[in-house]
């Protein structure tokens, strides 16, 4: 009781400065103590932000050291709607793993999308993740990224420029006075959301919903440079806006290499969600536009839900550790050459390091035991639990005569011939199976293959070939196809600006577009290729 009583005024001090209007809302900015409580109630959430992650990174540790007893529960929790009258394990008590796996054979993602749907296409998801993982996603997340650089959560300190967030999950309340840093996704077109951040030459991260997202918003401030810079010019009068447009301008003249640091010189890290697909934009982003930053991904995201959380912002490349609680995370070994049947899943407990598995999740919101095509490799651990990282997705394969050039393989390939094309840097790439285009025309099948460069504008034949000789030295099988003429050579096509773009805004447009956005590097469909088609140059 005592305790009870001495804690109370700070909590409710708190609360009260909490509660009254940040200052955003407040039209007196000359007001100086105005300005100072403003300060308090950031300074005040940023504490309570710091309080609940800690409380979060505890949580964490108990899940983790029992990871067993950990996925159990989580597994009781998602059952308990199966159970219910109509649920698919109607008339049940049992909740352990082995009743649960024989009720429910494994399904993969796009099987499980149509029986949700009853065979009609999904609507859009939300552009956010729920549940447990999701907010301890982005607590735990923006806890790393501020003891990585403690500057960034500063007021001001950070702009997203994308209508999505790369954060998981919205801060809930009493940290929504933090919404200017971690911003509302979806508040803003992108263009507004851009010139915002431009007149803000203070920035100390840069936020986007994706790196493809991003690298399109690089692509868009070079083709619309002036446009900005005029109407940073006709801002209000006597503001530094006028010098900023300046600044802006002299930055683009220098081309796109270091072009983030030369327009935000204090700018320390970039943030985007890994969601499939993002390794190359994020290597372009790395060489180019953000060279000398740092990036980081709070969590990898699937349509299921939250799957992984990154707790190293200080490392190179994306480390995600598998976390215990729900959604219910199952492993499935993958070994070449061996039957998709013929394994069982494991529990994260029981993960090897130096594995590959693939990732089979179940929620609460639609029961099923789905296999989502994301290949991961085990390579440390987290207490009981393991730190993995993302591999390919089996969904991405190239297979015309049974050769299944993966992801991860097709990736090295080009990037090996990429290299052998003087000047150029990749950007972007997706391919298509001759049979989508019906562009065989009684020769053999083959891979036609797209590309966005720079630095080349033209491909020589010379050039086209070499990505061919690449896939046959990285895959036998394709080799000896090659050599028996049973598959064509690899045709290569330079497409224009924005081409990638465009594509994207054609997948955000189905009625089957999923959140997160993956960027698939593999076309089914023949209006999307299609359009790559049409803005081919050479």
């Amino acid at each position: 009781m005592l305790l009870l009583l001495l804690l109370l005024p700070p909590l409710l001090l708190l609360l009260l400065l909490l509660l009254l209007p940040p200052l955003a809302l407040l039209r007196q900015p000359q007001d100086a103590s105005l300005s100072w409580l403003a300060g308090l109630q950031h300074c005040m959430a940023g504490g309570a932000l710091s309080w609940a992650a800690a409380w979060q990174q505890r949580r964490l540790e108990q899940s983790t050291l029992h990871a067993g007893q950990s996925q159990q529960q989580a597994l009781t929790w998602c059952l308990r709607e199966a159970q219910r009258p109509l649920g698919p394990l109607q008339g049940t008590t049992a909740t352990d793993t082995s009743t649960f796996r024989n009720h429910l054979p494994l399904i993969k993602a796009s099987q499980a999308q149509e029986e949700e749907s009853g065979g009609q296409l999904l609507p859009p998801t939300s552009t956010q993740c729920y549940g447990e993982a999701s907010l301890q996603a982005t607590l735990l997340g923006l806890a790393a990224l501020s003891k990585a650089f403690p500057e960034v959560l500063t007021p001001g300190g950070i702009a997203c420029v994308t209508p999505t967030s790369p954060w998981p999950r919205a801060l809930p309340w009493p940290w929504r006075i933090l919404d200017k840093v971690v911003s509302t996704p979806g508040a803003k077109h992108p263009g507004a959301l851009l010139l915002e951040a431009l007149r803000s030459p203070g920035l100390r991260a840069l936020e986007a919903g994706t790196a493809t997202e991003l690298l399109d918003v690089f692509s868009g401030l070079e083709a619309n440079g002036e446009e900005l810079a005029e109407a940073m010019a006709a801002g209000n009068p006597g503001s530094p806006l006028p010098s900023r447009a300046a600044e802006l301008r002299e930055a683009l003249d220098l081309g796109p290499r270091g072009l983030a640091l030369r327009l935000w010189p204090k700018l320390q890290v970039v943030v985007t969600l890994d969601a499939g697909g993002q390794t190359e934009a994020v290597a372009a982003l790395e060489a180019l536009w953000c060279h000398g930053l740092a990036f980081f991904s709070p969590a990898y995201a699937a349509s299921g839900g939250v799957v992984g959380l990154n707790l190293w912002p200080e490392q190179a490349h994306g480390r995600y550790l598998l976390p215990p609680g729900a959604p219910f995370i199952e492993l499935l070994p993958v070994k070449e050459g061996a039957q998709e049947e013929a394994a069982s899943t494991v529990l994260l407990a029981e993960a090897q390091k130096g594995e590959e598995y693939e990732l089979v999740l179940t929620n609460h919101a639609g029961l099923a035991r789905c296999r989502l095509g994301d290949v991961v490799q085990v390579v440390g651990a987290y207490n009981q639990c393991p730190v993995v990282r993302f591999v390919r997705r089996l969904g991405q394969a190239l297979n015309v005569r049974g050769e299944d050039i993966q992801e991860d393989v097709f990736a090295e390939a080009l990037g090996r011939a990429v290299g052998q094309w003087p000047g150029a840097k990749l950007l972007d790439h997706s391919c298509v199976e001759s049979s989508i285009l019906d562009s065989s025309q009684g020769s053999a099948p083959h891979y036609e293959v797209f590309v966005a460069l720079r630095g080349l504008r033209n491909l020589s034949e010379e050039n086209r070939d070499k990505l061919d000789h690449c896939l046959q030295e990285v895959s036998p099988h394709y080799k000896s196809l090659r050599f028996r003429g049973s598959v064509g050579p690899a045709r290569v096509h330079l497409v224009g600006r924005g081409a990638f773009r465009e594509l994207r805004a054609a997948l955000a447009a189905c009625p089957s577009s999923r959140f997160p956005p993956e960027m698939p590097r593999v076309l089914r469909h023949r209006h999307l290729a299609e359009g790559l088609q049409r803005r081919v140059l050479s």
